[in-house]
This record gives C-alpha cells, sequence and structure tokens, in this order.
C-alpha cells in the first residue's frame, strides 16, 4: 500500500465500531486529557480554502459541530503519554498521521481527515436538501468530491473526502469501512448522540465544547433528520431507527447544549 494510500485512509477496517472496540490490542487504553489550543489545525492552502468554504456556506451551529467533529476524531490520534511536541511535528512537518491512541495500527491524515469533518454535513443546507432527490449523505459527497479537487486535493484524497461523507451515517454490524470512516463515525455518533464517551477524556470534551460551543445543536440536528425524513422518505437517514429521539437523548452532551 503507497504513503499516499494509507495516509487518505484507505484500510478496511469492521463496519461494526462494537468489534472495532471489542477488538483492540489494548482495550484497557485510557483516554488523556487534551486541548483544542495544543492541537494546530493543517494550515496548507487547501485546508483553509475548504475552511473558508464551510464557513460561508454552513450555519454557525453546523460549522461548530463540524469542527467538534474534527477535534473528537483527531484527538484519537494521540500517543499514551500525551507529547504535544511529537504532535506539532507531526502536524505541521510530515503531515502524518501519528499513532492511534485507541487504535495504533491507523493511519491517515490530519489533513484529510479535517476536509471530511468540514464538508460531511454540506448536503444539509436548505439550498443543497432543496437541490436535489439524493439523500443528503450522497448529494453532500459528490459535492465535496469535486470541490476538494477543485482547490488542489489529489485524487485518492479527494475520493476518500467523498466515501466517507458518503458513508458518514452507516452505522451496522455487517462489512467494512475504512479508517477514515471509522473515526468519523466514533466522533459524530460521539458528538450527535453521545455515544462511546469514554474513548474521550470529561477534560477533551469540556475544552472542545468550550472552543465550539453546541448552542443547542442537538435539537438543531434532530430538526434537521426530521426534515430530511419529511422530505425524502426513501432518504438513507431512514436507516437509522428512532434516529431524531436517539440524538435527543443524548445524556453525554446534555449539560452543554
Amino acid at each position: 500500500m503507497s504513503d499516499e494510500t494509507k495516509d487518505n485512509g484507505w484500510t478496511a477496517v469492521s463496519r461494526s465500531l462494537e468489534k472495532l472496540l471489542a477488538n483492540r490490542k489494548d482495550t484497557n487504553s485510557k483516554a488523556s486529557p487534551l486541548r483544542v489550543e495544543d492541537m494546530p489545525l493543517p494550515d496548507s492552502p487547501l485546508a483553509k480554502s475548504i475552511m473558508k468554504h464551510a464557513q460561508e456556506h454552513l450555519p454557525k451551529q453546523t460549522f461548530s459541530h463540524s469542527m467538534r467533529v474534527y477535534y473528537f476524531g483527531a484527538f484519537y490520534v494521540t500517543k499514551q503519554p500525551f507529547d504535544i511536541q511529537q504532535i506539532h511535528g507531526a502536524l505541521r512537518y510530515t503531515g502524518q498521521a501519528i499513532t492511534m491512541q485507541h487504535f495504533p495500527e491507523w493511519h491517515y491524515s490530519p489533513e484529510t481527515y479535517l476536509l471530511a469533518s468540514l464538508l460531511h454535513d454540506i448536503g444539509t443546507t436548505d439550498t443543497n436538501m432543496a437541490a436535489t432527490n439524493l439523500s443528503f449523505e450522497f448529494q453532500g459527497g459528490m459535492q465535496a468530491l469535486q470541490l476538494v479537487l477543485k482547490n488542489g486535493a489529489s485524487k485518492s484524497a479527494a475520493e476518500s473526502v467523498c466515501e466517507t461523507i458518503i458513508r458518514h451515517q452507516d452505522v451496522g454490524e455487517s462489512g467494512n469501512i475504512t479508517t477514515l470512516t471509522a473515526v468519523i463515525h466514533f466522533a459524530t455518533l460521539l458528538d450527535n448522540a453521545g455515544k462511546n464517551p469514554e474513548l474521550v477524556h470529561q477534560d477533551t470534551i469540556e475544552n472542545v465544547v468550550k472552543a465550539w460551543p453546541r448552542e443547542g445543536w442537538t435539537g438543531c440536528f434532530a430538526g434537521t433528520v426530521r426534515k430530511e425524513t419529511k422530505l425524502k422518505p426513501w432518504s438513507h437517514t431512514t436507516k437509522i431507527e428512532g434516529f431524531a429521539e436517539m440524538v435527543e437523548a443524548n445524556e453525554t452532551m446534555r449539560p452543554y447544549d
């Protein structure tokens, strides 16, 4: 497997998050408290242009959710013990992901994950939802593919972003997904439904939410789920039974809403 393929998350892992957690090499690994201010964002021209696009096209609450998803996912890529110099060097100079805290065998580029995080809900905007009969993840994935290619991403990176966005709600027990998709599953399910909070230290959750406030995100996202299922009763979102109610029952994030 080439370095570019690995950097863009093209490694197959189980779609079952339960199996992934059960089969960790170290099932006793504990989350370290980390801070947003200690994790510099990728700052390439590509990352900056997609950040600008997301800020201009996403509602404030959705953009903040996207940033929380990035940080919750990025904070999985930390060694025990936390070494800030190593993280700074890895992100600024080599562009390579460092050892996963819970899944040390995984590998992906923080930049590619940032692009996927920023754009994973681009299909939920009023304009995009009304523009097509496609499920929002499919419309968003195809839009993101063209956008990141236009802004200089490699084909491998752009397709990884597209794949991740299309499958970011494709939770289930059978088959495989990419490592990048698995990370976004863990991060979105934590922020949207409060799942697996033990993977991220409580201090880290509080720090991320302080930097990127929820501002009623639970109700906002539950409303988006209901909106799409009403407009598009065939949509992929309907695969997750009781999804809106699951979001509203998010006890992990309730104190921050």
